[in-house]
């Protein structure tokens, strides 16, 4: 049986990245882009490494080009931005996809774990429930990535133990990763 540790990613200075040097580690996967309304995110995700590193977060960011094109810059630009706007120190990833033919493997592994279940409650999550009718009406019935800052977290044995999609309050994802340190 496969396990988050078996798959691996580019960084973004194109070496590969082995999960399982994240072993024992509590990790949170997320796609992320730098022009989306979910971009402040970065600013909690931040917080959240600082404040835990230390007692075993990782954060492992994979930038993401297949929602409405919100990142459209290289991965040099990306972590340009990254580092200016919101002094991220976590882990970047080259920019990849994360659905589709293309999809990184660790995705599709991801995904087979923790499928979609809903977008919550709310005006975020009414207004994200209305736009992806329009761009895909059965979007509730598969496990896809439906947009930037989805975030996955994997416990210290690599189990993949929840999924936040960007609606989730930031302060429920911190919630989660404090029970797991």
């Amino acid at each position: 049986m496969t396990s988050f540790y078996d798959y691996s990613v580019t960084n973004r200075n194109h070496e590969e990245i082995s999960m399982k040097d994240y072993q024992g580690k509590v990790v949170l996967v997320v796609n992320t882009a730098t022009g989306c309304g979910f971009t402040p995110q970065y600013k909690d995700l931040e917080s959240m490494y600082e404040e835990f590193h230390d007692q075993g977060l990782e954060i492992i960011d994979i930038p993401c080009n297949q929602f409405a094109g919100q990142t459209p810059g290289t991965d040099d630009e990306v972590h340009q931005f990254c580092t200016l706007k919101y002094n991220t120190q976590f882990d970047q990833m080259t920019k990849s996809d994360v659905n589709g033919e293309n999809e990184l493997p660790l995705y599709t592994f991801l995904k087979s774990q923790q499928g979609f279940k809903g977008f919550g409650k709310g005006p975020k999550a009414l207004a994200m429930s209305a736009m992806l009718k329009k761009i895909d009406k059965d979007y509730k019935d598969n496990p896809n990535i439906k947009w930037n800052f989805t975030k996955f977290l994997i416990d210290r044995k690599g189990n993949v133990v929840a999924r936040f999609e960007p609606t989730e309050k930031m302060e429920t994802v911190k919630q989660a990763v404090q029970e797991l340190i």
